[in-house]
C-alpha cells in the first residue's frame, strides 16, 4: 500500500476531536495499519487539546500525517509559536499535564519545531513495518508530496490483488470518503453539492 502524505484543516474546538479521529481511523485503516490506530488516535487528541487549552479555542490549524521511514508522524500546526507544549512529571493528583507525557509514553520520540509563523508539535509511533516508507522533510522544512487525494493510493490497492483484496480496499475508500462527508456537513457545507463536484471533476479527470 502506497502511504501518501496528507493535511488537514480544522479549527481548534472540543467537538472537532471526534471528526479527526474518525479520518486518522480510516486512513491508517486504508493504509493498512491497524495495530497503530489506538496510538495515533490518542496523540491526536491530545495534540489537538494542547492547542485547545494553551493556544486557544478557535485557532486555525492543520493535522498531517505521513510515513518517516517505518513510523507514523503525526504533526498539529499551530500559528503560536509563544505557547510551547511542556512534558511535566504529572502524578494522579494532577489535573493538568497528562497530555505530553501521555504522548511521551506512546511515542518513539516528540518535538516541537519553530519557523516564522507557525509551529509545528509533532510524535513519531512505532508502526512494527520490516522496509522504510518514503521519508518526510523535517525541521522546518516542508513536506514536497503533502497532498489530499486517493487516486495513486486506490489504483495501488486495487492492483494485482485477488477478488477478495479488491472488496476490502472498495470498503476502506468508502470509509474514508464517508467520514470526509460526515466532516464537511458538521463543517457546514452542503454535502450534495459537494458530492456533485467530485463527479464532476472525476468525469473530467476521465475525459483528459
Amino acid at each position: 500500500m502506497r502511504q501518501t502524505s496528507w493535511d488537514l484543516a480544522f479549527t481548534a474546538e472540543p467537538k472537532e476531536v471526534a471528526g479527526l479521529r474518525r479520518v486518522m481511523r480510516s486512513h491508517l485503516a486504508l493504509w493498512e495499519l491497524h495495530e497503530v490506530i489506538d496510538q495515533a488516535q490518542l496523540c491526536v487528541s491530545e495534540l489537538v487539546a494542547n492547542v485547545i487549552t494553551h493556544v486557544g479555542p478557535g485557532t486555525p490549524a492543520t493535522l498531517g500525517v505521513s510515513m518517516n521511514g517505518m513510523r507514523l508522524r503525526i504533526e498539529v500546526r499551530d500559528p503560536d509559536t509563544r505557547a510551547l507544549p511542556t512534558l511535566l512529571d504529572a502524578n494522579m493528583e494532577s489535573e493538568g499535564g497528562r497530555g505530553m507525557a501521555l504522548i511521551d509514553a506512546l511515542a518513539e520520540r516528540w518535538g516541537v519545531e519553530l519557523g516564522p509563523d507557525r509551529k509545528v508539535t509533532w510524535c513519531e509511533l512505532a508502526t512494527g513495518l520490516t522496509s522504510p516508507s518514503t521519508p518526510v522533510e523535517t525541521s522546518g522544512g516542508r513536506r514536497t508530496e503533502a497532498r489530499g487525494t486517493y487516486t495513486d493510493t486506490t489504483q495501488h490497492c486495487l492492483s494485482g490483488v485477488g477478488r477478495a483484496g479488491r472488496v476490502m480496499a472498495e470498503e476502506s475508500v468508502i470509509t474514508v470518503i464517508t467520514d470526509y462527508l460526515h466532516w464537511l456537513r458538521a463543517h457546514g457545507c452542503d454535502v450534495e453539492s459537494a458530492l456533485d463536484r467530485v463527479q464532476t471533476r472525476y468525469e473530467a479527470e476521465l475525459g483528459r
